[in-house]
């Protein structure tokens, strides 16, 4: 690589603790293995948002990286090149040499490359007299080389906020379907409860939502939506209950005493736990704040919450039913996966998405591949799938292929994310059976 100096830019433009910190930042202490130019340059298109770079930007800087003639960025070469303003012109679609320098500005202020001004202020090149290049000016790609690790980390945190914010979409527009039938049943089937105020309620919060939601607001809606389903379903439930309980002849008729009793009056006796989030109840005093509802004497059923373990699991149609496991459980059964997070810990599920699409990258899973994935398994379960992976990384050939298999199997109900899972934790948590051959896991097939 070329030597690594502060310059300052020729003629008129200012010098800037901007491009102080960006050519301090390109320097290397220690060697840096070398990248794919068009790799890193895809993963700065995923990573725009966090960079604060425009697509006109990358199309000059993608003009830039052509004129490169090697497909990696190494240390011990030049990385500097020189083209002039026309040349960049010609490659990046005809844009005006004005906008190419405004964009060029934006690329050094961003710290994606360094200008290495000649004294003059033109670019060129000096060889030796066997042709090899000894010194250059013009712009340096060595940000590119030493950001390489920062780049790919923000690119595969964009791309998990991106599968989270989409799993979040199809939950919600299933849990505001689900919601919609469940309260024309009701007032079908005349459900005690007043549904028209449940029913404005509900539309209330979903139009509340803003044309371009942010992962926290979708998250809240989610929240809002599933309590309400809950609401309803039990209050459907209970009234059936006592649909079919009155129904029953014997109840009008002389039995035994059991001091056992099965009454629902007092299995019902128990006062609710306290909840923060919204319910049924507040729904319809929420609507009738808004909208002018007539209501109806409210009724004297208890809404009582559904334990967590039982609650719903909403999943897109077509999409084959895994059961997910605790983060905590895969963390202990695939813990080489927290050396891959930003920040070296797995915090929560977007941490584990995150660092999986850093290893898919790494073992060179294609995207195609991952993203298929994810629509048959989910993207949580895919995450889980990937550690595994990454964890029997010594055992598997191709996992790419091993992953495509499982997907496969997945989607013909013959995988189960369980058995994997525990093989991988008992090796994890019995040291001295390391060495001693494990029990099958589902997929070797394509592992071999």
């Amino acid at each position: 690589m070329e030597a690594e100096y502060v310059t300052t830019p020729f003629g008129r433009r200012p010098m800037t603790l901007a491009m102080l910190v960006a050519q301090r930042r390109a320097r290397h202490d220690e060697p840096v293995r070398s990248v794919d130019k068009w790799k890193i340059y895809r993963a700065l298109c995923e990573a725009k948002p966090r960079l604060d770079i425009t697509d006109r930007a990358l199309a000059v800087l993608n003009a830039l990286l052509s004129f490169y003639p090697k497909n990696e960025l190494s240390d011990g070469t030049n990385l500097v090149v020189f083209p002039s303003n026309a040349q960049l012109s010609l490659r990046a679609h005809g844009m005006a040499e004005q906008t190419i320098r405004r964009h060029l500005a934006a690329l050094v202020e961003a710290g994606l490359i360094v200008r290495r001004d000649s004294p003059n202020g033109k670019r060129y090149a000096r060889r030796t007299r066997a042709g090899d290049l000894h010194e250059a000016y013009g712009f340096s790609l060595a940000p590119l080389l030493s950001r390489a690790g920062e780049i790919e980390h923000l690119a595969a945190e964009v791309v998990a906020e991106r599968l989270h914010a989409q799993t979040l979409r199809e939950r919600i527009s299933l849990l505001r379907r689900d919601i919609a039938k469940l309260i024309e049943t009701a007032i079908v089937e005349a459900v005690s409860g007043d549904w028209d105020a449940i029913h404005c309620g509900f539309r209330y919060i979903v139009d509340s939502l803003p044309r371009s939601p942010n992962l926290a607001e979708l998250e809240h809606l989610l929240q809002k939506l599933d309590l309400l389903h809950l609401e309803i379903v039990n209050r459907l439930e209970k009234h059936a209950k006592t649909k079919i309980l009155s129904a029953n002849h014997y109840q009008n008729e002389r039995h035994i005493q059991n001091s056992d009793s099965e009454s629902i009056t007092e299995s019902e006796a128990e006062s609710p736990k306290p909840r923060a989030m919204l319910s049924a109840a507040d729904i319809e005093r929420t609507a009738h704040a808004v909208l002018p509802v007539v209501s109806k004497p409210a009724g004297k059923n208890t809404i009582h919450p559904l334990p967590a373990d039982l609650r719903p699991q909403n999943i897109g149609e077509g999409r084959t039913v895994l059961k997910s496991f605790p983060l905590d459980l895969v963390v202990r059964a695939c813990p080489e996966i927290a050396a891959y997070s930003s920040n070296g810990r797995i915090n929560n599920w977007r941490d584990l998405t995150a660092a999986s699409i850093v290893v898919g990258s790494m073992l060179e899973i294609s995207s195609g591949t991952h993203q298929e994935a994810c629509t048959v398994m989910g993207v949580e379960n895919t995450a889980t799938v990937i550690a595994c992976i990454l964890q029997r990384t010594s055992q598997i050939k191709s996992a790419g292929a091993y992953l495509r298999d499982l997907t496969r199997r997945a989607q013909k109900g013959e995988f189960a994310l369980g058995p994997m899972l525990m093989s991988l934790l008992r090796t994890n948590t019995a040291p001295n059976t390391r060495n001693q051959p494990g029990p099958a896991v589902p997929g070797d097939s394509a592992a071999s």
